[in-house]
């Protein structure tokens, strides 16, 4: 499935948990303020591979870079990626814990395992869906501990309408996630609740890995008029093989991020991980340069939403990619 064909239209949409992010790069008097490490030590521990986390960790270092946090020269970064792997992530928290200043958790998994293995030293998280879910900040405005960040909840309502303008006299709409998902499990349930309002009858189908994908998504695709997946790790990594089964049935897949879709969805409206990454950074540089603390730093969500089309994927599917709009 190729990546090219995208149509994406931002909106400044802020959508929820938090304010804007701080900038903390300039001291009251507007010019910038003194970075007190020589030499700070970052951490970023990643759950696993696929591109919404590699774009937020990309999108996270780069706005680090821009703020001055160069690595190799203002800044020593360690990366660390678990693969998917439960069992890599303590020892891999430990050792970040042990070297590290400030550590960056790259999904809940690797927030829940840095939250555990430091309790002292600043922890940020990024695509978390429910930190308090999660058990990592008491609550969202006032964390109260060492962690804070970012969470990607998405406009599920929104999206949910979006799948309906497109396949408007669909009578059976699809989800489909990991179950040992927590977030993946929240997002599912608000989409539910979103078709049965709508008169829309959900049906729901889980993975428990990658190896279930394929089987399971073909074996749903035989009953559903249209398919919508969450931000959900195990699918985002097998985009691809959904966005080929798509083609095949002739369904229209929605997705919770833009990355899903640039690899094989039609449409969604929803975050832009890079960007997402860039706004952790933020906190994280306005923690290095001016000591702010977690504990009283409430968490944000995107501060952007876009609407993204994958204009080769509608053309597979017959659809108008113009005709693909949030307007009613």
């Amino acid at each position: 499935m190729k990546k090219t064909g995208l149509r994406k239209m931002m909106s400044a949409a802020v959508i929820g948990l938090a304010g804007l992010a701080l900038m903390g790069c300039a001291d009251d008097s507007g010019e910038a303020a003194d970075t007190e490490q020589d030499n700070v030590s970052v951490g970023i521990l990643q759950f696993m591979e696929h591109n919404s986390l590699n774009a937020a960790r990309e999108g996270f270092v780069s706005e680090l870079e821009e703020g001055g946090f160069i690595d190799g020269d203002t800044m020593t970064l360690e990366i660390m990626n678990a693969q998917g792997d439960q069992s890599n992530l303590q020892s891999m928290s430990e050792q970040l814990s042990s070297n590290t200043d400030l550590m960056l958790a790259i999904a809940t998994p690797a927030a829940q395992s840095l939250a555990t293995a430091e309790e002292e030293k600043p922890v940020l998280f990024t695509a978390v869906t429910d930190p308090v879910d999660a058990g990592l900040v008491d609550n969202s405005d006032q964390p109260g501990r060492n962690l804070t960040g970012t969470s990607d909840m998405v406009p599920i309502d929104e999206q949910i309408r979006l799948l309906l303008s497109i396949v408007p006299d669909a009578q059976t709409v699809g989800i489909i996630y990991n179950s040992s998902e927590p977030n993946s499990e929240i997002q599912a349930n608000l989409a539910i609740e979103a078709l049965e309002a709508e008169g829309v009858t959900a049906e729901v189908a889980t993975v428990t890995s990658t190896n279930d994908v394929q089987q399971v998504t073909e074996s749903l695709m035989q009953r559903i008029d249209a398919l919508y997946i969450p931000t959900d790790n195990t699918m985002a990594s097998t985009s691809a093989t959904v966005g080929e089964l798509a083609i095949e049935n002739q369904i229209p897949v929605v997705a919770g991020s833009m990355e899903q879709i640039e690899e094989g969805g039609l449409a969604t409206y929803g975050i832009n991980y890079n960007e997402l990454g860039r706004q952790t950074a933020r906190m994280a540089i306005d923690i290095l340069n001016n000591d702010a603390s977690p504990d009283s730093m409430a968490v944000e969500t995107s501060e952007f939403l876009e609407l993204v089309v994958n204009e080769d994927m509608a053309v597979e599917l017959g659809i108008d990619p113009d005709s693909i709009s949030l307007t009613d």
